[in-house]
């Protein structure tokens, strides 16, 4: 016992710990909606562009939250207006507005040599050097977004299901659609320390679709989601201490665990009910 609970006695390890958590329940919140809308490649694509904010924020000397958090809400808007217009496939429009913030991130890491620490740190994660600001902000964005999927519930529900529907009902799926493209771009900002933008996907795409293979209610979907994205954070620190693995990896590899736990115990139910995530009770 007295092993298992070693690392508690460190700071920097107790830091990481909560973050892991929180962002883990955050990822599971957002990536519910971004398995039930099929913006698994957005949330991929915008992990990726918003490193090209981090990396310009780094070169002209501005707080790196403020210029990677102005970067991903302009790429998080520019997609949404992409996916809702479609003047080219939607898909292919992502990819070139993505991966090429991506590679000016790249490239402008190589001009400006002296963070090479950070960008390392923002495409690998870097959880055990979090501070306890970094924990508040992990907190703070992760209530943001629990407010707005409060208030915004049956809305967000209209809009994921039937969005034609909704629209002709008077809501406003357009400002809708931004304010949720805000949350994700926000979460994936401030998370991106603890896995870093190469895995940050998968946080949010995993626990989302664990969830939805053992459920088939949006609401209850939301909750378990969420458990299971704060579940994997901590189990995969703890694990990646007494391991002495990498903590970004390690986490990503809890939650496949669990997904494959989850599709041996729902078997073609749980397939089925991924393959239409479209049709939640």
């Amino acid at each position: 016992m007295d092993a298992l609970l070693e690392p508690f006695d460190f700071a920097f390890f107790r830091n990481g710990l909560m973050v892991a958590t929180l962002a883990g329940a955050l990822c599971g919140l957002v990536g519910t909606f971004v398995v039930l809308r099929s913006m698994s490649y957005i949330g991929h694509g915008l992990s990726h562009a918003i490193f090209g904010g981090f990396a310009a924020s780094s070169l002209i000397g501005v707080n790196y939250l403020l210029g990677a958090g102005v970067w991903g809400v302009a790429s998080a808007l520019a997609i949404g207006a992409v996916t809702r217009r479609r003047p080219i496939g939607s898909d292919a429009a992502i990819g070139v507005i993505t991966t090429a913030s991506f590679a000016i991130g790249l490239v402008l890491g190589d001009v400006f040599r002296g963070p090479q620490q950070s960008f390392d740190a923002a495409l690998f994660g870097s959880i055990l050097g979090v501070s306890g600001g970094d924990v508040l902000s992990v907190a703070g964005v992760t209530v943001g977004a629990a407010v707005v999927v409060f208030f915004g519930y049956r809305r967000l529900l209209f809009s994921t299901f039937d969005p034609d529907v909704a629209g002709v009902s008077g809501i406003n799926t357009a400002r809708l659609d931004a304010l949720l493209m805000l949350v994700l771009a926000t979460s994936i900002l401030v998370t991106m320390q603890v896995v870093g933008a190469t895995l940050l996907a998968a946080t949010l795409v995993i626990p989302a679709t664990v969830a939805r293979m053992l459920t088939n209610s949006f609401s209850r979907m939301l909750w378990l989601s969420t458990a299971i994205g704060a579940l994997c954070g901590f189990v995969g620190m703890m694990a990646s201490y007494h391991l002495d693995w990498k903590s970004g990896p390690t986490i990503v590899l809890v939650g496949t665990a669990l997904f494959v736990v989850s599709l041996l115990v729902s078997g073609r139910r749980g397939l089925s009910r991924v393959a239409h995530v479209g049709h939640v009770g």
